[in-house]
């Protein structure tokens, strides 16, 4: 038997390496007329690509979902394109699009596939299928356009449209702004203060769309050249920044301190080596006090992170029970889930809510991805986290090192993603486009400077 088994081993070798050959030939075959169309065409190339990306990005706050939703469906189907017309026998045609941020990625994937398929709310799932393969085509489209020199043109995009959305919120922070939903407890002590809210229609969304702007408008200030970039960097993370705090949003109160923290430490860590040994712990201590005494000193920030704590307040009341229902939905499936997407949690929420608490979402992230995926896709998203950081963190020692400015892109993107995980525990708009493309942004930004060994890196 055991011979037997010795002689069909290499057989069965053999016949698989006839059959990925045999793939392999035929779908060259199918790409071969595609390949030969982009050398001709506009359409299926970096640039066309490119110039969707800076159109979706500079768009989020004015569009509808369903529109972004288009921009970014043309946008996946110009990566597949482009993709599939790669001359994959050319040895210098491609920029590689494979990091290890990008295993998890697709494991992840994965996993909502099958949770899609194992739904009991197939149809629904499906719709929720798509938006997150969408998402994902998004981020690997905008790291491959950032290795190919896009980075700052991209991030610009976003800056310059931040500055519009602020400048409107400048008007309704001087005028006042019409609550377009109950926001705010009507027996609180916050009730009647203006939650600025800019086009997004929505002050925690705007608080989510914001949260970006400060790191990213620092960073690009310090490494930016041109006198004009700086000012448009610092001006974007200054408006930002304060009407972040007028968005009275305390999820994003919460995002933005921790955000700040991050950032600050994260650019003394960089400078380190020209600076005294105690520079560490006089900002770290510096940076946690002017946090707390800027809660201290102004009122409504005071109130409005008062009532984060206890009960009394309604929203969290509200947050709480919604909670509580949730855990009852992941209990009743907890391996897989009952598949990605708004709707499915729609039509299956009712079933577990308790009376006078109906909900949209489970206005925690965490919670959403383990009723979604279940526990096998929290772990998994929880390892694409660790790698995205790990590989941050990676990248961001090497350019140190080397001294390339380049990499304080990496430290905004770090402070960012951070800020975006705190604000996302207490609050779902995270899975809104206007958060989520800039969310898949971030993690670009660090997937780009990724290289192998026999890559050398862009500078942007």
């Amino acid at each position: 038997m055991t011979s037997k088994l010795k002689l069909a081993i290499p057989l069965i070798s053999q016949h698989l390496q006839s059959w990925c050959a045999r793939i392999q030939t035929t779908f060259l075959r199918l790409v071969s007329p595609l390949q030969a169309w982009r050398e001709g065409s506009r359409l299926v190339s970096a640039r066309f690509l490119g110039c969707l990306l800076v159109v979706m990005l500079a768009t989020l706050p004015f569009l509808e979902n369903a529109q972004t939703g288009l921009i970014g469906a043309a946008v996946a189907i110009a990566w597949l394109m482009l993709w599939l017309s790669d001359r994959r026998d050319s040895e210098d045609q491609t920029v590689p699009i494979w990091t290890p941020i990008h295993l998890p990625l697709i494991s992840y994937w994965a996993i909502a596939l099958v949770a899609t398929l194992l739904s009991p709310v197939r149809v629904a799932a499906a719709d929720g299928m798509v938006k997150l393969t969408i998402y994902m085509l998004a981020f690997v489209s905008l790291s491959r356009l950032m290795r190919l020199g896009w980075r700052s043109i991209l991030i610009g995009a976003y800056l310059i449209t931040a500055l519009v959305a602020s400048a409107y919120g400048v008007q309704q922070w001087y005028l006042g702004a019409p609550e377009l939903a109950t926001w705010t407890d009507p027996t609180s002590e916050t009730a009647g203060i203006t939650r600025v809210y800019s086009f997004l229609g929505n002050p925690n969304l705007f608080a989510g769309y914001l949260m970006p702007a400060l790191p990213l408008g620092a960073i690009a200030a310090i490494h930016w050249r041109n006198w004009g970039m700086k000012a448009l960097g610092i001006l974007t993370a200054i408006l930002g920044a304060f009407f972040f705090t007028q968005s009275q949003s305390r999820g994003g109160l919460i995002g933005i301190a921790a955000e700040s923290f991050t950032l600050v430490m994260l650019l003394v860590y960089w400078w380190g080596k020209r600076l005294p040994s105690w520079t560490l712990p006089s900002v770290f201590g510096g940076t946690a006090g002017a946090i707390a005494l800027g809660t201290i000193l102004v009122p409504t920030l005071r109130k409005r992170v008062g009532s984060i704590f206890g009960t009394e307040d309604s929203s969290n009341a509200f947050r709480v029970n919604v909670w509580m229902s949730v855990l009852n939905m992941i209990k009743a499936k907890p391996i897989l889930g009952i598949g990605p997407g708004n709707k499915a949690f729609n039509q299956v929420y009712p079933l577990y809510q308790r009376s006078g608490y109906s909900a949209l979402g489970t206005y925690s992230v965490p919670l959403e991805i383990t009723v979604e995926t279940g526990i096998i896709g929290v772990i998994c998203y929880g390892w694409l986290i660790f790698t995205i950081f790990r590989q941050a963190w990676i990248a961001l020692n090497r350019l140190r090192s080397d001294r390339d400015s380049s990499g304080l892109w990496i430290i905004a993107a770090i402070a960012t993603l951070v800020g975006m995980i705190v604000h996302g525990l207490v609050d779902t708009v995270w899975y809104r486009p206007q958060v989520q493309l800039l969310w898949w942004l971030a993690i670009a930004i660090i997937s780009s400077f990724y290289i192998t060994p026999i890559e050398t890196p862009i500078e942007n």
